[in-house]
């Protein structure tokens, strides 16, 4: 790693143009995407129409085109003097868990324009176009499912993707998709809305959305590679309600002693994993009994749960995934209880590209910033991008408080440098 000299931390901070295109735009979306508490932007909703729509306004504004493409996803478009050339691609998503931050997604949009508004203003005229994407329902918050935007974009959605059911509304992935202008006669089809081999590159850049970069004091990182996952949107432990005084342990089947014996031998087999040296986390982010039956003198007869399971390694993943069923099982038949999971959801593993990783190295070194490595725990539109076959690379923001939550907290001038070293290296690659 290339040390940060002191005088270089604040340099990008002279660059008005760009700190105050960035602050405006943060500071709309906040302004009209607040819940009160955080932001709400949901996959497919009116906010987040209304955050594509401000991005759009900003970046006509600055004399780009625009358009939105079959997906109802936002373009921005800087054409290149060899339009015929594949395009260089960059961006992220505008959508965001309910009361989230305002920087998670949003930083990248906002970076792929302030590239582009620099360039137009430089009067500079890459060799090949490129071109910003604000996307679509990246968030798993309202579906269960990740990446609905750019799955789409590559025919990557299935039936039973679509006909999922956002809970508060009762609406379908597919009834959400279509009220904002999404070509369903395509996506139904599974028919790709943009050509793989179109596309040059894909670079993103995100905020940290974990504690890394804040406790190494780096602005930016390199990430090297996403994480998948597998993961259960609900998961039913189904035991038998009884009377808390009146049925003895050995003839009880508790919901909830089951369910916290199931976890607690998950997390042995996670402890064994890391000492092994393997990429692996697994997380149970919703749990609970029934609020209109459960009491304090009832034993639970049915615990609900979410189960996910996270790694860079194809075959990881599928190995915890068979322990937790085999789990399952076995405490199902010591417990007696039944262990019930609904569809099956994943997401695959991604390696960034290794030309793109080293040139985001070297210019993050020519600007006398650190150019340390990083894989991602967490899952972004970059990992459907590079399994469909298309170079991808990002960068990592140094954020506060991690994400998904109200708290997030990225410093303008860590972003300044991070759009900085975009910058450089989209140059040098499409003179």
């Amino acid at each position: 790693m290339t040390a940060q000299p002191a005088e270089m931390r604040n340099v990008f901070s002279g660059d008005e143009g760009d700190r105050a295109l960035s602050e405006a735009l943060f500071d709309a979306l906040r302004e009209a995407t607040g819940d009160g508490v955080g932001i709400t932007r949901e996959a497919y909703s009116e906010r987040e129409s209304l955050a594509l729509d401000i991005v759009e306004a900003k970046a006509r504004e600055l004399g780009l085109a625009t358009e939105r493409d079959a997906g109802a996803n936002l373009v921005v478009t800087l054409e290149g003097g060899e339009p015929e050339l594949p395009f260089l691609a960059c961006g992220s998503h505008l959508d965001s868990v309910p009361q989230g931050g305002n920087f998670d997604g949003a930083a990248g949009v906002i970076a792929g324009l302030a590239i582009l508004a620099r360039f137009k203003h430089e009067g500079f005229v890459p060799r090949r176009t490129i071109k910003v994407y604000g996307l679509r329902g990246e968030e798993s918050a309202r579906f269960g499912k990740a990446y609905m935007g750019s799955s789409a974009l590559f025919g990557k959605l299935s039936a039973a993707d679509l006909s999922v059911r956002d809970h508060a509304s009762g609406r379908t992935l597919a009834e959400c998709m279509a009220s904002v202008g999404v070509d369903m006669a395509r996506v139904e089809r599974a028919e790709p809305l943009l050509d793989p081999a179109t596309v040059a590159a894909w670079i993103e850049l995100h905020i940290e959305q974990g504690p890394v970069l804040v406790a190494r004091d780096l602005p930016i990182g390199i990430v090297t590679g996403i994480r998948g996952n597998i993961r259960h949107r609900t998961v039913e432990c189904i035991g038998e309600a009884g009377h808390s005084g009146a049925v003895p342990r050995w003839l009880r089947r508790d919901a909830v002693f089951a369910t916290a014996e199931l976890i607690t031998h998950l997390d042995r087999h996670w402890r064994t994993l890391l000492e092994r040296g393997r990429d692996v986390v697994i997380t149970a982010g919703v749990l609970g009994t029934d609020p209109q039956e459960h009491a304090i003198a009832r034993i639970p007869g049915t615990v609900r749960f979410s189960f996910e399971i996270r790694s860079q390694s194809r075959e990881t993943l599928e190995a915890f995934y068979d322990l937790f069923l085999s789990e399952c099982g076995l405490v199902g038949e010591e417990r007696g209880v039944a262990f019930r999971v609904d569809r099956r959801l994943e997401s695959a593993p991604a390696v960034m590209d290794a030309d793109w990783i080293a040139r985001l190295k070297a210019a993050a070194r020519n600007l006398g910033l650190p150019d340390e490595e990083i894989p991602s725990g967490a899952g972004h539109d970059a990992a459907v991008f590079a399994n469909a076959g298309i170079p991808s690379a990002m960068i990592f923001v140094r954020n506060e408080h991690g994400s998904h939550n109200p708290d997030e907290a990225m410093a303008i001038d860590d972003f300044l440098a991070g759009v900085a070293v975009m910058r450089d290296a989209i140059r040098e690659a499409v003179r």
